[in-house]
C-alpha cells in the first residue's frame, strides 16, 4: 500500500484552511484517512502550521511519501532536515504578531452621546399631587 502525507482541504469557498494527513495514495483528496498529523491555514498573516514532529518523523521512516506542498511545509518546520540528515533543523515558522491594545485618544471629544435621562420630577409632582387630590376628594365627600 503506497502511503502519502498530503493535505486535506476544509473551510469554505474562499478561505480555505488544511489538515496535514497520511493517508492511502488511492484514497480521495478528502476522503478516508489513516491519521492527523498536523494544521495549515494559508489565509492567516503569517501563515499558521502546526506538524506534530513525532508522528511526521514515524511516518517518514516507514516510507510515506511527502506530496510537494507538504515536503515544503516539513522543510519550514525542520522535521524534512531531521528526516534526511541535513540541512537546517530548526523551525521557521513565524509566530503571529500580537494585536496592539487599543487605546482611546483622550484629546479628542466622545463621539458617544449620553442618552437623554428621563425627567424625574413631573413623575414626583404627580405622585405628591395624587394624596392631596385624595384628601380634597374626602373633604368635599364629608360635607
Amino acid at each position: 500500500m503506497a502511503v502519502k502525507i498530503r493535505l486535506k482541504r476544509l473551510g469554505k469557498i474562499r478561505a480555505p484552511y488544511y489538515r496535514i494527513v497520511v493517508a492511502d495514495s488511492r484514497t480521495k483528496r478528502d476522503g478516508r484517512v489513516i491519521e492527523e498529523i498536523g494544521k495549515y491555514h494559508p489565509t492567516e498573516h503569517p501563515s499558521f502550521i502546526e506538524v506534530n514532529s513525532d508522528r511526521a518523523q514515524y511516518w517518514l521512516s516507514v516510507g510515506a511519501q511527502p506530496t510537494e506542498q507538504v515536503a515544503a511545509i516539513l522543510k519550514l518546520s525542520g522535521d524534512w532536515g531531521k528526516f534526511t540528515g541535513e540541512g537546517e533543523t530548526e523551525s521557521k515558522i513565524l509566530a503571529p504578531e500580537a494585536k496592539v491594545a487599543f487605546e482611546a485618544d483622550s484629546a479628542k471629544k466622545p463621539v458617544l452621546r449620553p442618552k437623554a435621562e428621563k425627567p424625574a420630577a413631573p413623575a414626583a409632582e404627580a405622585a405628591d399631587e395624587a394624596p392631596a387630590a385624595d384628601e380634597a376628594a374626602a373633604e368635599t365627600a364629608e360635607a
